[in-house]
């Protein structure tokens, strides 16, 4: 039997870059909209709806959907790579989502939403984030070409 390799240390979020810090407050005020949008449905079903199925299914979507966005956040912080794919779906659509919006009114919410999207994909992209996420190869790793 081999011994377990030591579990690689986290990095400490306080020397996060900050592309990285910007990139989890833009995700972070994602989440707080969802959680908005969970408890302005609930205030609704309470004052009482016409159709209570659609706005319950809703308001799980929303809550699930910003403990999702919070806890990507959170690994983003932390260096984790998982992070960044249920961020990047988010963003992909709310961009679809914005431009239907904006192909039936052209809203300053709209195009609010547009940006953010678009700035927190583009940010999920840039060198430092994915530097900050991806996992270091292990130290005996070859770093060059495999000869044959």
């Amino acid at each position: 039997m081999t011994p377990a390799a030591a579990p690689a240390p986290q990095p400490s979020p306080a020397s996060a870059p900050t592309a990285v810090r910007v990139l989890v407050g833009l995700v972070a005020v994602q989440a707080v909209a969802l959680v908005a949008v969970t408890v302005g449905l609930v205030v609704a079903l309470v004052r009482g709806t016409a159709l209570p199925g659609p706005v319950v299914f809703m308001a799980v979507l929303a809550l699930g959907m910003g403990a999702l966005l919070a806890g990507a956040a959170r690994a983003l912080l932390h260096g984790e790579r998982w992070g960044r794919a249920p961020v990047m779906t988010v963003q992909i659509l709310l961009v679809v989502l914005a431009v239907g919006w904006l192909g039936v009114e052209v809203a300053a919410w709209s195009v609010g939403v547009l940006a953010l999207a678009a700035v927190t994909g583009v940010l999920l992209l840039v060198r430092p984030v994915v530097a900050w996420t991806v996992d270091t190869p292990p130290p005996d790793a070859v770093a060059g070409p495999r000869s044959r």
